[in-house]
């Protein structure tokens, strides 16, 4: 049975699932989640994931959510020994830590100055904006400390898809993030050295940037974490 991937086309976890995927050549089968429809809060997709949250992997039946457990289980089972996961353990630590930190701190800070205010009741606030700029400076110091031209090794891993796909965000509403070098250097290297997989992004960003000029209504959902933008009709 192919791998069925319910995922919404402009996030970036599921983005960097679908990345991970095309990169190691593994078939899967693309089911696209309306999130403006609400198809991610309905009781069937909560037998699948109960966060409710997007994607979600069905590998024959056995459903995994959270993105980075997502990128992890499809490099140690379809493909061991791949670069984009290194086996050994300082190797991979390194890949976990940026992993985490993406979860924890990175797109923490940064979806909740790009992507929040897009779709839901939550303004743009100084220290959010400050709260951005201290996600870039670690990471940058990070990137600083390794040496390296990608963000936890010297090669391309699954970490640098899903802080990729964070700073992608950061362009989507034109934030202007070149004073960190190394970022900017690692984000557009990435473009030119990845054209099929940045694709995957550029589209996404396309649709990020339509929204923030034209903001959902999604009024008729009742999400259980963020507040909804009340429209006035």
């Amino acid at each position: 049975m192919v791998l069925k991937l319910y995922a919404v086309s402009d996030g970036p976890p599921s983005l960097s699932v679908r990345q991970a995927l095309t990169h190691l050549d593994i078939p899967f089968e693309l089911i696209s989640v309306d999130f403006g429809a609400g198809d991610h809060m309905t009781p069937e997709y909560a037998l699948m994931n109960p966060q409710k949250e997007i994607p979600v992997l069905d590998d024959d039946g056995f459903f995994l959510s959270e993105s980075n457990a997502i990128l992890q289980y499809i490099c140690d089972k379809y493909k061991p020994g791949n670069s984009l996961y290194p086996q050994d353990p300082k190797a991979r630590s390194l890949v976990n830590h940026r992993l985490c930190f993406n979860l924890s701190t990175f797109y923490a800070n940064i979806s909740a100055h790009t992507m929040a205010p897009i779709f839901f009741d939550y303004q743009r606030t100084p220290l959010g904006l400050k709260k951005v700029h201290m996600a870039l400076d670690v990471m940058e110091t990070y990137m600083q400390r390794l040496g390296a031209s990608y963000a936890a090794a010297g090669h391309l891993t699954i970490a640098d898809f899903q802080l990729i796909n964070s700073v992608m965000t950061l362009e989507a509403i034109d934030f202007d993030f070149s004073q960190y070098k190394k970022i900017h250097k690692w984000y557009n290297d990435f473009k030119k050295n990845y054209p099929d997989l940045w694709k995957i992004s550029e589209d996404a960003m396309k649709e990020i940037q339509h929204f923030a000029a034209n903001p959902p209504d999604l009024s008729h959902m009742d999400h259980p974490i963020h507040p909804i933008r009340k429209i006035k009709k």
